[in-house]
């Protein structure tokens, strides 16, 4: 299991638009991953729970990489979060 914690820096926060990128890059693996905050943890390959988080900028997520390819999977998403929130 890998789990690695980011801040969201977009003034818009997590909207829909990065949201829906988000899940498209968390389904290329075939690992669990999950997003949580404030003690809520979701599917990060549904785009409904990603979105029900309501993650603004400045509030801090913690992503977790849970199977096959969990190494691959936390590496590419946290540099897609880096480039894009």
């Amino acid at each position: 299991m890998k789990t690695f914690d980011y801040t969201i820096t977009d003034p818009l926060g997590m909207h829909a638009r990065p949201a829906g990128l988000f899940v498209k890059e968390a389904a290329k693996f075939p690992c669990k991953v999950t997003i949580a905050k404030d003690g809520k943890e979701v599917d990060a390959k549904r785009i409904l729970g990603v979105m029900s988080l309501g993650v603004k900028q400045g509030m801090s997520i913690s992503v977790t990489c849970d199977g096959d390819e969990e190494d691959a999977a936390a590496a590419d998403l946290e540099k897609f979060l880096k480039e894009n929130l």
